[in-house]
């Protein structure tokens, strides 16, 4: 299984940005998560969402700007940016795991949680 993040960049306070990951292999059964990493701070959990669309979780840093979403179709995975802020700036990884759907809110949040990851995407975002 490989899941390769693309889509990042740098951008303006304010602006938005839509980062995807498509996994190869069989993850369609699995939750996939998007993560993110500053310089100097640990990985943090940004939003989380069931094998079925039906079911997403959010950090509450990102809720009510972020949306993640999944096209089974393509096997790939969203995470829309928008009202990007300063503190957004990291590298964000997307990452699948075999987390069943009532279990998200409790354990999704865990990066221990997830078997796979991908190599993660840079943005930065300026004021």
């Amino acid at each position: 299984v490989q899941l390769q993040a693309s889509g990042g960049g740098l951008v303006q306070a304010g602006g938005s940005l839509r980062l995807s990951c498509t996994a190869s292999g069989r993850t369609l059964s699995y939750t996939k998560a998007w993560f993110r990493q500053a310089p100097g701070k640990e990985r943090e959990f940004v939003a989380s969402i069931s094998s079925n669309g039906g079911t997403a979780d959010y950090a509450a840093s990102v809720k009510g700007r972020f949306t993640i979403s999944r096209d089974s179709a393509k096997n790939t995975v969203y995470l829309l940016m928008n009202s990007l802020k300063p503190e957004d700036t990291a590298v964000y990884s997307c990452a699948a795991g075999p987390i069943a759907a009532p279990f998200i809110v409790l354990v999704a949040r865990c990066k221990y949680e997830y078997d796979y990851w991908g190599q993660g995407t840079q943005v930065t975002v300026s004021s």
